[in-house]
C-alpha cells in the first residue's frame, strides 16, 4: 500500500498544485493527470527523493507502513520507468538485466535467470545485442524488465509510453499493467494522455494548479 497525504510541490513558499491525498493498493495504479508544467514529474521526484533544490515537497508518503521522508533514494525501494528507456548503452541486453538483479547465486544461475526474463518479454536470443541495436518497443520492454528485476516495492511511471507509436503503446500498456498485478505492487502513473489513464488506472486524479 502506498499512501499519499496532503502531497504538494512548493516553489519559494508558493504551492504549485492543490494537495493530493490518495491510497494505492498493491497491484493497482493511480494516474495523476495534468498539462505539461503542472508538476507531475516533480511529484514523482519528491517521492523518489530526487527533487531539485529549487523545489520543496510537502506532505507525507507512506509505503507499506514506512514513511519515505528523509530516506535516501536507494532506501526507498521505488522503481522508475520513464519515457526514455535510460538503458546503459555500453552494456549488452543481458548485462543491463544482470546489473539490476539482486546479488546471489552463481554467474551461471544469474545469467540463466536473465535469459528467462528476456523470454518473458519476447527478447530471447538478443542477449548479446547492445540497446542501440534494439527497436524502440524492444528497448521499452527491456527497461520495464530491468526495473522489475530489482524487485521494487512500488513503481513510478513518468510518461513511459509517450515515445511509442499507437500499436506499441497499446502493447506496453498491457505489459505494464500485467507486470504490476503479477508483482503485486502499487504504482503511480503521471500522464497527460487520457487514454493511458483510462486503460491503466483504477483511480485518476486531475492535478489542479494554484
Amino acid at each position: 500500500m502506498l499512501e499519499l497525504v496532503d502531497l504538494q510541490i512548493v516553489r519559494q513558499q508558493q504551492p504549485l498544485i492543490a494537495p493530493i491525498t490518495a491510497s494505492v493498493a498493491a497491484g493497482q495504479i493511480l494516474a495523476l493527470m495534468g498539462p505539461s508544467g503542472v508538476g507531475k514529474s516533480s511529484l514523482l521526484a519528491y517521492l523518489s527523493g530526487t527533487l531539485t533544490p529549487e523545489l520543496e515537497g510537502r506532505g507525507k508518503a507512506v509505503l507499506n507502513g514506512n514513511s519515505l521522508a528523509h530516506l535516501p533514494p536507494e532506501q526507498r525501494h521505488l522503481g522508475l520507468l520513464q519515457q526514455h528507456p535510460l538503458l546503459f548503452p555500453h552494456m549488452t541486453v543481458a548485462e543491463n538485466l544482470l546489473f539490476a538483479m539482486p546479488k546471489g547465486g552463481s554467474n551461471q544461475q544469474r545469467y540463466h535467470t536473465a535469459q528467462q526474463h528476456l523470454q518473458d518479454i519476447g527478447l530471447q536470443g538478443l542477449e548479446a545485442r547492445l540497446p542501440e541495436q534494439l527497436s524502440g518497443g524492444q528497448q521499452a520492454r527491456l527497461a520495464l524488465m530491468r526495473t522489475l528485476v530489482a524487485k521494487p516495492a512500488a513503481l513510478l511511471l513518468d510518461e513511459p509510453f509517450s515515445k511509442l507509436d499507437k500499436t506499441l503503446r497499446q502493447d506496453m500498456r498491457q505489459l505494464v499493467k500485467d507486470a504490476i498485478e503479477q508483482a503485486h505492487i502499487p504504482a503511480i502513473l503521471v500522464t497527460h494522455d487520457e487514454e493511458d489513464a483510462q486503460e491503466l488506472a483504477s483511480k485518476i486524479i486531475q492535478l489542479q494548479a494554484i
